[in-house]
């Protein structure tokens, strides 16, 4: 497995390639830069699709490298307030991408047992409701391990996601990661980098911003490369990646049989590169020295101690098998371990790629059993361990997805899109049997620890279709601000990009939840 510095540099050698394909002489003799963003959005289709999504957020990237005045002193705060006394230390997302089911999950309905022949709308849900650790709250049959832990945590039953017309994953994720509805001017940041930009690392040898089990060689990479980054906060606040958990150790040494000077070489090229690309040539000194902070840590962390914390070999057996249900249950593991160490944002992925895991267009029953066995242990277990050591406390771990699913509904009841599953009326075959459209109207979030309410429940849905919020809706921008202010990051933070304050929720007004804080 090439190591992170091999990986560095071929994936900047790419995204610079991608970068520069949108560079238009003819715009910049002009001294005209922005043009080419403006004239993106200008000319988007009122539908707009995968293609249109990629060419908007390569607009966005190359806006936050080339805006008209220096990236550098657009990066001044705008009278934003001080830092204030956090409940939480560090942050854990445990990402299930592809939408998951939330009356498959941690919101069951009425459970249908399947037979040939019943009638779809009957279908809610097609799991027995298991009680959990909270009196008169139940999870789906298969979270008994989740459940179990509950008294330790809060659900959320009442997530909306946004209604942004015919849904896209891609939309949605750098939806929920960013705060932010595509497309936009520049590249937005993601969560992660906020909380590196503000907070920095909480351990100055470990990446302040880790996400573990996305690989971006499979279906829609460059889309989910859109909102894996800093954006124009700098490349050293962007992700650290660790694509695959168990070779989490080749990500943070030089390859087998490259010697010191070698490797001196090879980061020599790397700043070679970065000279002689778009980015040396038309990007700011901020984005430049940036970029190179980013490997001066790289650095650090390889000579480190605390680099053991990537061996997976190290656990004990017998910890190690119970996180072992994959690469997830794998990056919760590390996880684990990265928080022990002094990590501060860590992102671990059921790994979205289309049609697989919990993007469930059809047999969502039958994909549903095997997405819980390799989430209900390691989840539960992150909880237990991190509580046991003193960890959790300080850790505020959240379980989310970008939108829900339903067996009828594409989208929300009052404002449906364009559907994209067949459900037959009737069912003739198990295929058919499980949630398969995506729903946007409802959704379920859990938190544990990080000042949050232990043993709480908040929101609420129908039990009849639709199974939509109906008590206490949560947005995006509450989410994210809920997650800010567990940290002390104000409200009101934010710099000044293209002229105009861009803030961590789209203009400053993401309110926290405060009825979930303890």
């Amino acid at each position: 497995m090439p190591s992170f510095l091999d990986r560095g540099i071929e994936q900047g050698a790419k995204a610079l390639k991608h970068i520069k394909c949108y560079y238009n002489p003819a715009l910049k003799t002009r001294g005209k830069w922005m043009s080419v963003v403006s004239y993106k959005f200008k000319h988007m289709k009122p539908n707009w699709n995968r293609r249109d999504f990629l060419k908007t957020t390569s607009a966005a990237t190359l806006g936050a490298l080339a805006a008209g005045a220096p990236i550098a002193s657009m990066l001044s705060g705008c009278g934003k307030s001080k830092l204030g006394d956090g409940t939480a230390d560090t942050v854990i997302l445990l990402w299930m991408a592809g939408g998951m089911a939330h009356t498959e999950t941690f919101d069951p309905k009425r459970y249908t047992a399947y037979e040939i022949g019943m009638q779809s709308d009957r279908v809610l849900s097609t799991f027995k409701s298991m009680p959990t650790a909270l009196d008169g709250i139940h999870f789906s049959e298969g979270l008994q391990s989740i459940g179990s832990v509950m008294d330790k945590g809060t659900l959320i039953r009442s997530y909306v996601a946004a209604d942004m017309g015919f849904i896209l994953h891609s939309r949605h994720q750098y939806h929920w990661h960013t705060c932010y509805e595509p497309p936009q001017t520049v590249a937005a940041p993601h969560i992660g980098a906020w909380v590196a930009k503000e907070l920095g690392p909480k351990n100055p040898v470990i990446p302040a911003f880790i996400d573990i089990g996305q690989r971006f060689t499979v279906g829609e990479a460059e889309e989910l490369k859109a909102f894996h980054t800093a954006g124009f906060l700098g490349n050293e606040f962007g992700p650290f990646l660790i694509p695959d958990p168990s070779q989490g150790l080749e990500s943070v040494r030089p390859p087998v049989g490259m010697d010191a000077k070698r490797f001196e070489r090879r980061n020599q090229l790397y700043n070679d590169l970065i000279s002689k690309s778009p980015v040396g040539e038309f990007g700011s000194e901020y984005q430049k020295e940036s970029l190179k902070r980013s490997m001066e840590q790289a650095y650090m962390l390889l000579n480190s101690p605390e680099s053991a914390a990537f061996n997976l070999n190290l656990e004990p057996k017998a910890s190690y098998d119970v996180y072992n249900t994959g690469r997830f249950g794998l990056g919760c593991l590390l996880a684990k371990r990265l928080t022990q160490q002094g990590a501060r944002f860590i992102s671990v992925t059921t790994e979205y790629e289309p049609f697989v895991g919990f993007d469930t267009h059809e047999n969502g029953h039958t994909r549903m059993v095997n997405m819980k066995k390799m989430i209900d242990g390691p989840v539960a277990q992150l909880v237990k361990d991190l509580d046991k050591s003193g960890h959790l406390k300080r850790t505020l771990i959240i379980l989310a997805s970008e939108f829900s699913r339903d067996m009828m509904v594409e989208g929300r009841p009052d404002a449906k899109v364009q559907e994209q599953v067949s459900q037959p009326d009737v069912i003739p075959d198990i295929k058919f049997y499980g949630m398969h459209r995506h729903f946007t109207e409802g959704g379920s979030i859990l938190m544990f620890g990080g000042g949050v309410k232990q043993g709480f429940a908040y929101g609420k849905t129908a039990d009849e279709r639709p199974c939509k919020t109906i008590e206490n809706p949560v947005k995006i921008d509450q989410v994210h601000q809920t997650i800010y202010h567990a940290l002390g990051i104000p409200e009101d933070t934010q710099y000044i990009i293209e002229k105009r304050p861009f803030y961590t929720t789209p203009d400053g007004k993401g309110k926290p939840i405060k009825d979930i804080m303890a």
